[in-house]
């Protein structure tokens, strides 16, 4: 099997790639620099020439208050880019998984969000990714939608961040109203391999198990790190952003559990594993 990977470099994209390590797979990693991913005709040129089995879409514009100001870029990355592919995917007949995001929800509930619940993006990045995948499952039967959320892995993330800040503050201030579920890039590219493996088309959410607020997470994160340091619970509108933030975005693994089976882990186990791989 053929498989190309836009979005090499970013945390998923790395992922994949060590997993897909010693398996019978043939890896095509491509970053902006390979693949400009908004240029159709560039696109179905590289995707003709490699002629991939998947294409598996990890390339985004993920900084959600850049996007309310890149409104033109937000859309030609998080929804033309996943068109391009799906579309030239769907001329050779390969298959395309496109990651996606809870920012597709408006977070204003109280329940877990399944794959089922109605969509109200409230950002640029909620929209332009709700638009991504509509233009996947339009163009190209053959897909698999993955939304993720709070995701970390081998990049710039929120545990990396918390781990920084706290070497030169003695407290910190974190968000303790906005509710969802930290997830490993290494349980997110399990699944998406075991979806390809399976040929289990459609939508999906994937995240880790269990619920908890940014304060939660960090203060998880300086537990497991031996790290003393206070950590203060606020609310969001103490740190005002450009973006709203889903004040509750717990998604649901729903059709996996009703199809494949869910094999993510707890938050907090696949958070220790991580923390545990950054001291090796």
């Amino acid at each position: 099997m053929k498989i190309l990977i836009t979005g090499a470099n970013g945390q998923l994209g790395r992922e994949l790639q060590k997993q897909y390590k010693g398996k019978a797979v043939e890896l095509i990693p491509t970053d902006v620099k390979d693949l400009d991913i908004t240029d159709v005709k560039a696109v179905y040129k590289f995707v003709k020439e490699n002629n991939p089995d998947v294409i598996i879409n990890c390339a985004a514009h993920t900084q959600v208050d850049k996007c309310e100001e890149q409104v033109d870029l937000a859309y030609k990355i998080n929804a033309i880019g996943p068109k391009n592919l799906a579309s030239a995917a769907f001329a050779i007949g390969a298959e395309i998984v496109q990651v996606s995001t809870d920012y597709v929800f408006d977070g204003e509930g109280n329940t877990e969000l399944t794959e089922f619940d109605i969509t109200n993006p409230q950002t640029v990045y909620g929209k332009t990714k709700l638009d991504g995948e509509n233009f996947v499952k339009t163009l190209n039967p053959k897909y698999y939608i993955v939304r993720t959320a709070w995701l970390y892995g081998d990049g710039n993330n929120f545990v990396k961040t918390m781990i920084k800040l706290s070497e030169n503050h003695k407290e910190l201030k974190v968000v303790n109203d906005q509710v969802g579920t930290p997830t490993s890039s290494a349980d997110l590219a399990k699944v998406i391999i075991k979806l390809i493996e399976e040929k289990n088309y459609g939508l999906f959410h994937c995240t880790c198990k269990g619920v908890c607020s940014w304060y939660d997470f960090a203060k998880e994160i300086f537990r497991l790190e031996n790290i003393n340091i206070k950590v203060i619970p606020c609310t969001t509108e103490e740190f005002p952003r450009p973006a709203k933030r889903p004040k509750y975005s717990v998604l649901k693994n729903y059709m996996l559990e009703l199809t494949t089976g869910d094999i993510t882990n707890q938050w907090q186990e696949s958070l220790k594993e991580y923390i545990e791989e950054l001291h090796i």
